[in-house]
């Protein structure tokens, strides 16, 4: 059981006790508990702590932490965040599953359909950013974008997913444009002759639900606003795609930096 907040905090070797029963318990318990008072809120505020290695070791695999995929998180919390936000293995395509890392989508060989998945948790406020990246080929359309919970994740035909109705914004990355409402909204980035995207590739999404925008960068290069006037909904991270055996992987960020 857990120590009050003021014995917690009048005991000599209150942040080790704290430490190692914090250690046993789950994202929804630590939250709660960060609110409790500043000295439990304080234990919990450094990412690379005992408690966020523990959990982050229970929850995701080993060939997640030991691979590069969530090179680009620094601390154990962000990792775990990071995994909590991952493609859904159930909002998606019936063609589609997500491996054993928890991160990367596998589109199954399946001829005249196009399947996507949609990201765990939504979004209806803030500012939100995730890196997505393919690992083979993209074949005639790869869309990466956003989808409320009311687009579809598959279809029939080769088509782009993301983007073909009211309910999805979408980036087709095969040739550079922007789709919404079944119309393309034109090139993307908005320069002459922009570089195609090369496999393995990351392209970093940006969703501002303030200011209602989805934007999207290339390495450190910022390519622009895609999307403006989005809609006071749950939007998640999407992808479809349509290639047999082709993998997608997304990891999500947190808020995004500024400059």
């Amino acid at each position: 059981m857990l120590l009050p907040p003021e014995e917690a905090q009048g005991c000599p070797h209150g942040c080790p006790l704290l430490e190692h029963v914090f250690s046993y318990l789950e994202l929804s318990d630590l939250m709660r508990c960060a609110l409790v008072c500043w000295h439990w809120n304080n234990i919990l505020a450094d990412e690379n702590s005992e408690v966020w290695r523990s959990l982050c070791t229970r929850t995701m695999s080993d060939e997640a932490l030991r691979s590069d995929i969530l090179c680009n998180l620094p601390t154990y919390k962000g990792k775990l965040m990071a995994f909590q936000h991952a493609l859904s293995s159930h909002d998606c395509s019936r063609n589609v599953y997500v491996k054993k890392n928890g991160f990367t989508l596998h589109r199954n060989p399946i001829a005249q359909s196009t399947d996507g998945a949609r990201g765990k948790i939504g979004f209806s406020e803030g500012r939100h950013a995730w890196e997505i990246w393919w690992e083979g080929p993209l074949g005639t359309v790869a869309v990466i974008g956003i989808a409320t919970k009311r687009a579809a994740m598959q279809c029939q035909g080769y088509v782009a997913l993301l983007g073909s109705d009211d309910q999805s914004w979408g980036w087709n990355l095969v040739d550079n444009n922007l789709l919404h409402n079944g119309e393309v909204n034109g090139n993307f980035p908005q320069c002459n002759n922009a570089p195609k995207y090369q496999i393995g590739e990351r392209i970093r999404v940006i969703l501002d639900m303030d200011d209602k925008t989805l934007a999207f960068e290339r390495g450190f290069e910022f390519l622009g606003v895609a999307f403006r006037g989005l809609p006071k909904a749950c939007l998640f991270p999407a992808v479809s795609a349509v290639y047999g055996n082709t993998e997608v992987t997304m990891v999500y960020l947190g808020k995004p930096l500024d400059g």
